[in-house]
């Protein structure tokens, strides 16, 4: 018997379990591979040790793929910032050329070099777009990349509070 198990064909009573120590029970009551019920007991998995029991080579390999890891994800993130910066840039011109923009501001996360994630979409707000134009503009920018969100705000419908943080962080495009 296996006091540390999951199901694996998800039936109760009988069928397949997965002892989480490494070994597997087959019908209701026989162990394949463990002497006793002390002995399944007694083993750990590396995932189950915590780091003062890891050897140093262990360690040495967790470290060595988290440090890639965060490598990878900080290589990722660039990327999408850089993507993300090039919507804006296409969405500004976009909207100067199709729709009279006058002015385009980028702002939020984007605006923040360090507050960008890999959650983050592209918010701008633009000037000059007539009222009968904007949702059309808004459905243009929107359809400009499928992966990063591009969020348009109708500068005209903006609450003075929503216009005063644009002017204070965003950036000109």
């Amino acid at each position: 018997m296996c006091y540390n198990e999951e199901r694996v064909d998800g039936h109760r009573g009988g069928g397949k379990s997965r002892c989480l120590w490494g070994y597997e029970r087959r019908g209701s009551s026989k162990m394949v591979g463990a002497r006793d019920d002390f002995e399944v007991m007694s083993m750990t998995t590396a995932a189950q040790r915590s780091a003062t029991t890891m050897a140093e080579e262990e360690m040495a390999a967790y470290q060595a793929t988290a440090r890639r890891r965060k490598a990878q994800e900080e290589q990722a993130l660039a990327r999408r910032q850089e993507q993300a910066w090039k919507l804006a840039r296409q969405a500004a011109n976009l909207l100067r050329e199709q729709f009279g923009a006058t002015r385009v501001v980028v702002f939020g996360s984007l605006a923040h070099e360090k507050a960008f994630t890999p959650w983050s979409d592209v918010d701008i707000a633009a000037w000059g777009i007539r009222p009968e134009d904007t949702w059309r503009a808004v459905g243009a920018v929107m359809d400009l990349d499928a992966e990063i969100e591009i969020n348009l705000v109708d500068v005209s419908a903006a609450r003075p509070s929503v216009l005063a943080a644009i002017e204070r962080e965003g950036l000109e495009l």
